[in-house]
């Protein structure tokens, strides 16, 4: 644990670290396709909640106690009924979301993905999606064996967690089309 400890005093602060199994890794740079549909989608959720006041919606930097370890989903939901009165931490949830969701980058590493999917639900989160900007799917974990894959055709929903929530599979891949004149 020393160690550990040690390493976190090094780390550099303008860096985003995860912890796993105790081991302090670094978020590497996931690049401009990823941030894209990151927003895209983190938007799209956000407006919906708002509307309807279901809870809060939050980005790639905030960090959630999965388990014994720490984890910045890329976008995240906590429903309103899990928020406490005097509103969410400044710093570190104490609690693992209801919704998390992974962006799949060029340097992720298939393992380590599935291992987080799975420590996510092991955690109590409600559902997990992985999103794939190469294949343009949505892989939604509800639990170790309930999978549903979504293509860019299929209507993207979260019955359970935001009921009445849809958005366009392909809408969060694509790129603005210059107008025509």
């Amino acid at each position: 644990m020393a160690a550990v400890l040690e390493k976190i005093i090094t780390l550099n602060p303008d860096q985003e670290y995860e912890t796993y199994d105790g081991i302090v890794e670094e978020k590497e740079m996931a690049g401009a396709r990823h941030g894209r549909v990151g927003v895209r989608l983190s938007a799209t959720l956000f407006n919906f909640v708002d509307a309807h006041n279901l809870g809060v919606v939050y980005g790639p930097d905030t960090t959630f106690k999965v388990g014994e370890d720490d984890r910045l989903p890329d976008v995240s939901f906590v429903a309103l009924d899990r928020i406490p009165e005097d509103g969410d931490p400044e710093g570190l949830w104490d609690i693992a979301p209801d919704l998390a969701v992974e962006i799949v980058s060029p340097n992720d590493i298939y393992q380590k993905l599935m291992n987080k999917v799975f420590d996510y639900l092991d955690a109590g989160v409600k559902e997990v999606w992985l999103v794939s900007p190469e294949s343009k799917t949505v892989a939604i974990y509800y639990s170790f064996t309930d999978v549903k894959i979504l293509t860019e055709s299929d209507v993207l929903t979260c019955e359970k967690l935001l009921p009445g929530f849809s958005c366009s599979v392909g809408d969060l891949f694509k790129l603005p089309q210059p107008s025509k004149p």
